[in-house]
């Protein structure tokens, strides 16, 4: 298998390509993996002109050997898609052109011509509308691999899981479970065990303020405290229910590597708040690695030149670790 990268250009009206020519720029400093484009030059090339790069783009084909993701030119598979400005207001219109990348980067890794992929940014509204709650949902059931994935927001000092991810808070008491959080847990550290040649500290996080209710049966008593139980007899190292409102305070302290959360927002907000845009949105449990920057598209501020491109560059070192 080649050991080369895709990275999917994401949502056009968005601050993708900025990020996109950032990171290409600073590539020596933190890859030696070989990467590619996937998207449209055309595009690419008026956003471009647009943001006042001098970077030169060349196309590569199906065919690409190694030799042609090197040099100084930008290698760009191209997916046709044209729009009159630079930069417009997101809409449906790129929907069709935004699933062609993903299926071509599905194709170079069933030929076995990249050993993964990061994608850019996209609108999740838009583009999935109510079909799935994210690119985590759509690329698992893609695999034939629904209920397996795992999202990690990955750093270095700590990461961190949802058990649910993009569902309204109403739902998640009810789409919690045993089964759901010990098959979570065991998917990260049996990924933590084969590339970073470690066993992972995890905190589980209890979903009632304080990992208390007075309630007779509770989630901590019905769901959480037996799904530890169960992982402890696996010999995974967990702890919990740990109060979610002192969780990230003590992470050193405690020497947690990953901490669980119930819900998106329960580990997001308090994570970002520590990390900014050093971390990496990595999907396990797929037959291949994606990586995406843990950031939206920032559609506010596209075209301005002031993008930051740390979360992609995070993304794309994060393949150094894969053999």
């Amino acid at each position: 298998m080649s050991k080369s990268i895709a990275i999917i250009a994401g949502e056009p009206n968005s601050i993708s390509s900025e990020i996109i020519f950032k990171s290409w720029s600073l590539r020596k400093k933190y890859t030696y993996k070989p990467l590619f484009i996937i998207g449209s030059i055309s595009l690419l090339n008026l956003q471009k002109k647009k943001l006042k790069y001098q970077i030169k783009i060349k196309k590569i084909d199906n065919n690409f050997k190694i030799n042609d993701l090197k040099g100084s030119e930008l290698p760009v598979y191209d997916i046709k898609y044209s729009q009159k400005k630079s930069f417009e207001k997101i809409s449906n219109k790129s929907n069709k052109y935004i699933f062609k990348c993903f299926e071509k980067a599905l194709k170079f890794i069933k030929n076995k011509k990249i050993i993964g992929f990061v994608n850019c940014p996209i609108c999740k509204e838009s583009l999935f509308k109510s079909k799935h709650q994210g690119i985590t949902e759509f690329l698992s059931k893609k695999a034939g691999k629904e209920g397996s994935e795992s999202m990690l927001i990955y750093c270095k000092k700590l990461s961190v899981s949802p058990v649910t991810t993009h569902i309204p808070l109403s739902k998640v008491n009810k789409k919690i479970d045993q089964y759901k959080i010990v098959k979570k847990v065991k998917v990260i550290n049996n990924f933590y065990k084969k590339v970073f040649k470690k066993k992972p500290n995890f905190a589980i996080l209890g979903l009632n303020p304080h990992s208390f209710s007075p309630l007779k049966k509770s989630e901590e008593k019905e769901i959480i405290i037996k799904a530890i139980k169960n992982l402890i007899k696996l010999k995974i190292k967990v702890v919990g229910p740990i109060s979610p409102d002192s969780s990230f305070i003590n992470f050193k302290k405690n020497k947690f590597d990953v901490i669980i959360g119930m819900y998106h927002d329960q580990v997001l907000i308090p994570f970002k708040a520590l990390f900014n845009f050093n971390a990496v949105n990595v999907t396990l449990g797929l037959p291949y690695i994606r990586t995406s920057p843990d950031h939206g598209v920032a559609k506010d501020i596209a075209g301005k030149r002031i993008a930051n491109p740390k979360s992609l560059i995070e993304s794309i070192k994060f393949f150094n670790y894969i053999k």
